[in-house]
């Protein structure tokens, strides 16, 4: 059957998206409530707002605990989870195909009935701060949200998601209701299913659990990001030195953004790639280095952690320079890019394999591009991009005056200055 033929999209009156996938050979189903909120649409005042709900929302209803509500997944040999991102929000379940209807039961007693308990709050106010102190006993992770607040400056990309200590202390039952009614609601809501299912069933259970939810919303959208050169050093005494170096780099949305896919992916984005293989490989500097690429809607980041001693990031720091002009002074091989791009076009299609990603996939399509892209126009995008098109956006990007530099450990501001300005 034709890719287009198995998903179908339905918008419900209230403005809610209902979006499924059937997969006949399946015995499951991977559904999911995805809400247009995390901390790109937050304040220094209501930061960590939508991660503090995502964690209230599996506290109790006015018909089920806390207890009920895991109990009904777990008796069922299902899952229920959920996470919270700089821009999405997402509550999700995966169980047999029989049990659609528990789990469209599920997520709309959460969404309608949660009680948002005052002593439930407090209960979630002590959990929350002792991950945010996880968080920060491991440096490995903590240096992202360190890199992220100084990146991305004052603008909202740049807020924890998690929020801050500080501000969880303050978290009230009536400020979370109010960011709750103000973004859970209508066009702000994609419901995404993949699985054994019919688009026609699902969407009566949708009507039937959220037709009357209230669609009208409060949207304010984010200003677009200024980004420019920034370096910060948090001194601790640590055995190794995080860092995160980072630079501007193709959205979402971008034309250029699977350019972006391949350059992070030779640069850092696996064990094979060039920045893995000189400092890990054949140096021995550090044992974890790699890229990432962060793609938002409005703005992009292309980052590279590492993990060293001190006395070695001065030559790691050197290393980094070197693959930032070697990919932007020269087109990578014809066996390179190719290489490069049967890794993402594998990547990409074993993922087809699981429900949990297509139904992922139904939800960011559409926030992202109001459309389904196929994978078969992703692989074709891929295949379309050209080594001087990676070598042009990496000498767009790789600008030593650009780069912005997060450190913790023990190094000093001095030193980090120093070493920035070899």
């Amino acid at each position: 059957m034709p890719w287009e033929l198995m998903i179908n999209k339905t918008v419900l009156d209230n403005g809610i998206r209902v979006i499924s996938e059937e997969i006949s050979h399946v015995r499951s189903v991977s559904i999911g409530m995805w809400v247009r909120s995390g901390s790109c649409y937050e304040n220094s005042q209501t930061n960590g707002t939508a991660h503090f709900i995502e964690h209230m929302l599996f506290k109790g209803t006015e018909k089920r605990s806390a207890f009920d509500i895991a109990w009904a997944v777990d008796s069922i040999g299902g899952v229920m989870n959920a996470f919270t991102g700089k821009e999405l929000t997402s509550f999700y379940l995966k169980i047999p195909d029989y049990h659609l209807p528990l789990a469209m039961d599920l997520l709309a007693d959460i969404f309608h009935n949660s009680c948002f308990a005052t002593d439930e709050i407090a209960k979630e106010q002590s959990v929350i701060l002792q991950e945010i102190s996880m968080l920060e006993d491991s440096p490995e992770e903590y240096v992202h949200d360190f890199f992220d607040a100084l990146f991305w400056d004052c603008h909202p990309l740049g807020l924890p998601i998690i929020g801050t200590k500080e501000r969880v202390r303050e978290m009230t039952r009536a400020g979370l209701l109010q960011f709750f009614n103000a973004r859970y609601r209508g066009t702000n809501l994609i419901l995404t299913a993949a699985g054994s299912l019919k688009h026609e069933v699902l969407l009566e259970m949708a009507n039937g659990a959220f037709g009357d939810l209230d669609g009208s919303i409060r949207e304010e959208e984010a200003a677009v990001p200024v980004i420019s050169s920034r370096a910060a050093v948090l001194e601790k005494d640590l055995e190794q030195v995080h860092m995160v170096i980072g630079l501007p780099a193709p959205s979402a949305l971008s034309p250029r953004r699977h350019a972006g896919l391949l350059l992070n992916a030779v640069l850092g984005g696996s064990m094979s790639s060039w920045l893995f293989q000189e400092v890990r490989e054949k140096r021995g500097l550090a044992y974890d280095i790699q890229s990432y690429l962060s793609s938002y809607a409005q703005e992009g980041l292309l980052g590279v952690y590492v993990g060293a001693d001190a006395g070695n990031i001065s030559e790691v720091m050197d290393i980094i320079r070197a693959a930032f002009g070697r990919f932007k002074d020269r087109p990578l091989a014809e066996s390179e890019i190719s290489a490069i791009k049967e890794m993402l076009k594998g990547n990409l299609l074993l993922s087809m394999e699981s429900t949990d990603n297509r139904m992922t996939r139904l939800a960011r399509n559409e926030f992202y591009f109001n459309r389904q892209v196929s994978v078969e126009e992703v692989v074709a995008e891929i295949d379309a991009v050209t080594s001087t098109e990676v070598r042009d956006l990496a000498a767009e990007l790789f600008i030593p005056s650009a780069l912005s530099v997060a450190a913790i450990g023990r190094i000093k501001e001095a030193e980090m200055a120093g070493i920035l300005c070899q």
